[in-house]
């Protein structure tokens, strides 16, 4: 990676937590330009992903999903299988949060099936993915398959001791057990 592009990166996560989207777009910018002039492929796609997260922050859903978009196909030409999982998943967000549940199923099932396909996928990784499904699924009334996504969720938020996804996984297993 170059110089310059690692710099642009850097600035543009310190200008994301500082709340300066406009800033952290405009140095994303300059880095997909330099990665797309050094054809460095997974620049790109790592450049890109950061720049949909950016316009996710200012609910510019279109936009955010076809950087994520661009960045899978790179991702999935490189053979990276695990950045592309992820990319496919936050893809399948995305189009969850738009209310086009259509679009999302599809990336969830990608990205889960490419997650249980790999050794070296992270727990955290596949309970995120799964947590999407989840929502997914509760969202359309299956109860019965939000609950079996939602208690494979918790087991695996449990084993990676993340309290919040073990609370968030039972608050809505409590829910739909209500609700059936």
């Amino acid at each position: 990676m170059s110089d310059a592009f690692d710099k642009l990166l850097q600035r543009s996560v310190q200008a994301r937590r500082d709340r300066r989207l406009e800033d952290a777009e405009r140095d994303l910018v300059e880095a997909v330009a330099i990665s797309r002039t050094s054809g460095v492929r997974v620049e790109l796609a790592r450049a890109l992903t950061a720049l949909g997260q950016i316009e996710r922050d200012r609910h510019c859903t279109e936009d955010a999903f076809c950087h994520y978009e661009e960045a899978a196909g790179l991702y999935r030409a490189e053979g990276d299988t695990l950045r592309l999982a992820h990319t496919v998943r936050h893809a399948g967000d995305i189009q969850r949060e738009a209310g086009h549940p259509e679009l999302a199923e599809p990336c969830y099932h990608e990205a889960l099936s490419l997650y249980r396909g790999h050794a070296g996928t992270p727990p955290l990784d596949l309970a995120n993915a799964i947590r999407g499904l989840a929502i997914l699924k509760s969202d359309a009334g299956e109860t019965t398959a939000a609950k079996a996504l939602w208690e494979e969720a918790r087991a695996l938020y449990a084993a990676v001791n993340v309290e919040a996804g073990v609370v968030e996984s039972s608050r809505r297993l409590a829910l739909l057990a209500r609700k059936s």
